[in-house]
């Protein structure tokens, strides 16, 4: 096996990316050591059933190639959460993922996030102090106690045990509907945490709202720069954040997209804004995404608002369609991306040296709680 110094390998993906027209408008440079692949190999093979690695779908390809499942965050939390057998589990996604897997998962096992900077920046955009005194101004305008809080699966351990101790649910962007339509049999107002958009296509689209039902909870201002009056008003309390890859996206994109592409079909994630899941053709969840493609007809065309690994991935899948993103610019999602091959390898390397780097642990009572709102999800109709 090669002894290439492992520092030399974990490099900067900030080289340029080159337009290659509607289809790929990007590539990911490649592995700066072409004997990776083998040493991820050898070292995987090493560790055998010890080892379960999983990749989620904005994964490079060079990383979905070892992962012995991919899919969407939960559904990824919950494969690893179905192998007891398995001592390791590399989770190849972000903090808040691993997290769900350690929840998920018995005391015997360890999570392992090949690089801990792989976070997510719209999970980052609710801290658990922050949601706490957001708590305090629904209590003191006099809705907290009429408010359950729903929580997206992006979101930190901490919020999903927020969640659990005021009774609510977690939800992924596939089951948002049936998260909100229970939550609304439990109380008068729901708090989403943490993205609006998501939110708000959900309650517009699917439970019939008027976007006056809802409003926007500001942690970075005094009050969540709302009054006690417009609380008390709302049906729907979003948190000021979002998704930095879908809320780029643009009704322009759409307009320019349906210009470049006659009879184009755009399918675009809920975690855009509403102005451009209006303007899409169609909207929903990786996976729906995913089935969507698969079920289209030969010679159909495809504009897809999410993010590039996976659109490349689809793209390549589907050779008798035409697949392109919705943006002409790149749209990688930069810390997914940080789990790398010269990560994966490093972490493969260390653990069947016997040593165990990265570990993600939730401690005992966050864990807890942020099961009981994960369960409370498992609980809901149709799951």
């Amino acid at each position: 096996m090669s002894t290439v110094p492992l520092t030399l390998l974990l490099r900067s993906d900030a080289d340029p990316f080159s337009e290659r027209g509607v289809e790929c408008p990007g590539e990911l440079p490649p592995a700066s050591d072409p004997a990776l692949t083998e040493r991820a190999r050898l070292a995987k093979a090493a560790l055998g059933e010890r080892v379960f690695v999983l990749g989620h779908h904005y994964q490079r390809d060079e990383v979905i190639a070892f992962a012995d499942v991919t899919g969407d965050s939960f559904k990824l939390a919950r494969e690893a959460a179905a192998r007891p057998n398995a001592e390791f589990i590399v989770f190849c996604g972000v903090h808040f993922m691993a997290e769900s897997a350690d929840i998920l998962t018995s005391d015997a096992q360890r999570v392992v996030l090949p690089d801990l900077a792989a976070g997510c920046s719209m999970a980052d955009m609710a801290g658990a102090d922050q949601v706490d005194d957001a708590w305090d101004v629904l209590t003191d305008a006099g809705v907290a106690g009429v408010t359950v809080p729903v929580s997206y699966m992006n979101s930190s351990a901490a919020i999903k045990a927020f969640t659990g101790l005021h009774g609510g649910t977690i939800c992924t962007s596939s089951n948002a509907h049936r998260a909100l339509e229970w939550a609304f049999t439990q109380g008068e107002k729901v708090l989403f945490l943490p993205d609006q958009h998501l939110g708000r296509n959900t309650a517009v689209r699917d439970l019939g709202m008027s976007l006056d039902d809802c409003v926007v909870y500001d942690p970075h201002r005094p009050g969540g720069g709302l009054t006690p009056r417009q609380l008390q008003d709302a049906r729907m309390i979003l948190w000021r954040g979002h998704c930095s890859v879908h809320g780029r996206f643009t009704v322009q994109n759409v307009t320019d997209v349906r210009a470049r592409i006659p009879g184009v079909n755009v399918l675009v994630h809920p975690e855009c804004t509403h102005e451009v899941v209006t303007a899409a053709d169609h909207v929903g969840s990786t996976e729906h995404i995913i089935r969507m493609l698969d079920a289209a007809a030969p010679g159909s065309a495809w504009a897809l608002g999410t993010e590039l690994n996976l659109v490349r991935r689809l793209a390549a899948a589907h050779p008798d369609k035409q697949v392109a993103f919705l943006d002409k610019t790149v749209c990688y999602c930069s810390t997914m991306n940080r789990i790398d091959l010269p990560h994966l390898v490093w972490s493969l390397e260390s653990l069947a040296a016997g040593t165990v780097r990265n570990v993600i642990t939730v401690d005992a009572d966050t864990a807890h709680w942020a099961r009981v709102a994960l369960d409370q999800m498992l609980a809901l109709p149709g799951i």
